[in-house]
């Protein structure tokens, strides 16, 4: 699953509650979403765990961690 269809499950004002979470900016999450940036590795593992492993890191860096 990727975020985009993650959050198209969560009511609104998930988007704001992740980044914080994450300690990152909602137009950052947004920039990650659309595909317009990539995460890091650490906030792939991050984002993987926030989830409860609905979005793997491999879903978001597959260059990082797809073979695993």
């Amino acid at each position: 699953m990727n975020l985009k269809e993650y959050f198209g499950e969560l009511p609104h004002g998930s988007k704001i509650e992740l980044a914080s979470k994450l300690g990152i900016t909602k137009t950052w999450l947004s920039l990650i979403i659309s595909g317009k940036k990539l995460p890091s590795g650490s906030l792939c593992n991050m984002i993987q765990k926030m989830t409860d492993g609905k979005v793997s890191r491999a879903d978001l860096r597959p260059d990082l961690f797809g073979d695993v």
